[in-house]
């Protein structure tokens, strides 16, 4: 199930700030903030008008509404995500190739392992039984061998 969509805003004054999306910290990453806006009450949740609208047609886009430029205009603003976050989120994307990797070369090997100690078991088992083979011939010779004699 999909995480609820809320919808936050903030301003600097001269433009208003809207994203729909899952969490406060995915907002103020979209926003490109530093800062937690909402902490020191520049930004809050929104729940209805047009701005809120205009968020929940276009879902992790920051929308933007001119407030003393462009007044009462709504657009999709242009991407604030910071240098550092996509920076942070490349390394993570490589961490986790990284361990997927790791995790498919320790499954090829236990797997190869696996197949080893199959090989291994079909060879002893292949020896026993030419070695039962072997024994049950040499005691029936000998069982008939008895059984002439008698």
């Amino acid at each position: 199930m999909a995480a609820r969509l809320k919808v936050f805003t903030w301003s600097d004054g001269f433009h208003a700030f809207t994203i729909a999306t899952t969490s406060r910290p995915k907002a103020l990453d979209a926003w490109g903030s530093k800062q937690d806006l909402f902490a020191s009450g520049l930004a809050s949740e929104l729940s209805g008008g047009s701005d809120y609208d205009a968020a929940i047609a276009a879902p992790d886009e920051v929308i933007e509404r001119g407030l003393a430029v462009d007044i009462g205009k709504i657009t999709k603003a242009k991407s604030r995500t910071t240098n550092s976050a996509s920076k942070a989120k490349k390394r993570k994307q490589d961490a986790l190739e990284r361990r997927l990797a790791d995790l498919d070369t320790a499954h090829a090997q236990t797997l190869a392992d696996f197949d080893n100690q199959v090989a291994d078991i079909e060879r002893r088992r292949h020896e026993t039984a030419s070695e039962h083979d072997r024994e049950r011939a040499a005691l029936v010779n000998e069982l008939k061998a008895t059984r002439r004699k008698g």
